[in-house]
């Protein structure tokens, strides 16, 4: 019985002896479905392109383990088992960084900014060494009469002060004195320091307008700091090891609870929660578009079930129940909705195939990429088949059993 329930319903679907309205409507219905399916495939696979690359953007400058104190703002490491974490299995690199807001003037244009010095082993904990758009990466030129300095610009903040490439005049970098009454001059307020435009980098918005990055010597001098005083360690650990959440407890039992240990996801939260959130506002209302084309099933079901009157009313003096006469409905709209997600599926994958090896469509020529990035990932098409099916499934149920 269940093969004759089958063959009728692909008779029904696949009648080659006439094309009727209700033929064209069930083809419209998979199509709609297929559409769906696909669109929904591509602005996921897009959208996940997307966040992998602000992620890896984000993960360039911030390190993957970041230690600050628990209290206060600074912390000396004289004082805390620095070698002996520097020496853990599980450390690849660990770099001193000195943060504060500074003011930044520049000919005749000024921005508050976020300042932070690092040292010689920045480069090995974060990738802002390959992220620079003008410039070379170098904080510090020593020669046998001076050492200049110089300073890498967010590229908003390099535009915005009106910065030029190869420019040789000066920044001028103002911070207030540490624990001194505020002065009736400039001079009695503010440490003010001198360094030459080494270059800009592009990685985030939030980052690009804000930073600038100067050596940590030339930090410490503006904020009268020792030369071990820092404000947190930026650490990377070592690529072969497996157990990164064992090893930022490590870390985090050796420094005491004098010290917060964050990775990664702890030290940009905001982004993080607002990225799930807006990902799965994408699914959702996809969803919902997807429960619109089942409306179409679902009409020509109902019209295919007036227009077989006649041959429901044979197949009931054949014996058959009405049971099995539903059933036929049923698999044939399930059977559409089938042949529609597998078509959606195999057309989001050739779509994103295509855009990640061609790059047809584009970003413009001020994006970090040229072509929007694509990531597929099973789970997407996985979760989209059965979202698909499941609602068709129930659409397709509701529809045979009100037409009774």
């Amino acid at each position: 019985m269940k093969k004759l329930t089958l063959l009728v319903a692909w008779r029904y679907f696949f009648s080659r002896k006439q094309k009727t309205v209700i033929n064209i409507i069930s083809w419209i219905s998979l199509t709609g479905i297929a559409v769906s399916t696909a669109a929904l495939i591509v602005v996921l696979s897009v959208y996940n392109g997307i966040g992998n690359l602000t992620q890896s953007l984000f993960n360039s400058f911030d390190p993957e383990l970041l230690v600050q104190p628990a209290k206060g703002k600074t912390f000396h490491t004289s004082e805390i088992a620095f070698d002996s974490l520097r020496q853990m299995p599980s450390v690849a690199a660990c770099s001193q960084i000195v943060e504060e807001n500074a003011w930044v003037t520049y000919r005749h244009n000024q921005a508050i900014v976020a300042l932070r010095g690092v040292d010689g082993e920045y480069p090995k904990v974060s990738g802002l060494d390959t992220l620079l758009y003008e410039g070379t990466y170098g904080l510090k030129a020593e020669s046998d009469e001076a050492v200049a300095y110089f300073l890498l610009f967010g590229a908003e903040v390099y535009h915005n002060l009106g910065i030029r490439d190869a420019s040789n005049v000066p920044v001028a970098i103002h911070i207030p004195k540490r624990g001194t009454a505020l002065g009736m001059t400039m001079e009695q307020a503010l440490n003010t320091g001198y360094a030459m435009p080494g270059g800009n980098f592009y990685i985030q918005q939030d980052i690009d307008n804000r930073y600038v990055v100067a050596d940590i010597a030339f930090v410490r001098q503006l904020m009268n700091y020792t030369d071990d005083e820092c404000t947190a360690l930026a650490i990377a650990l070592e690529p072969s090891c497996r157990a990164r959440a064992k090893a930022k407890a490590s870390v985090q039992a050796l420094l005491g609870d004098d010290f917060t240990v964050k990775d990664r996801f702890e030290q940009q939260p905001i982004y993080y929660k607002v990225f799930r959130s807006e990902r799965l506002g994408i699914y959702l209302i996809l969803a919902l578009i997807v429960l619109i084309a089942t409306l179409n099933l679902v009409s020509s079901l109902s019209l295919l079930v007036m227009d077989k009157r006649k041959d429901i009313a044979t197949l009931r003096s054949m014996g058959m129940e009405r049971r099995q006469i539903r059933s036929i409905f049923r698999v044939e709209g399930v059977m559409i909705a089938a042949m529609g997600v597998v078509a959606g599926l195999l057309i989001g994958f050739v779509v994103c195939l295509l855009q990640q090896q061609f790059g047809i469509v584009k970003m413009g020529d001020n994006f970090v990429v040229s072509a929007f990035p694509v990531a597929m990932r099973g789970i997407d098409f996985l979760l989209t088949f059965l979202m698909v099916i499941g609602i068709s499934t129930l659409a397709v149920l509701l529809a045979v059993k009100i037409k009774k």
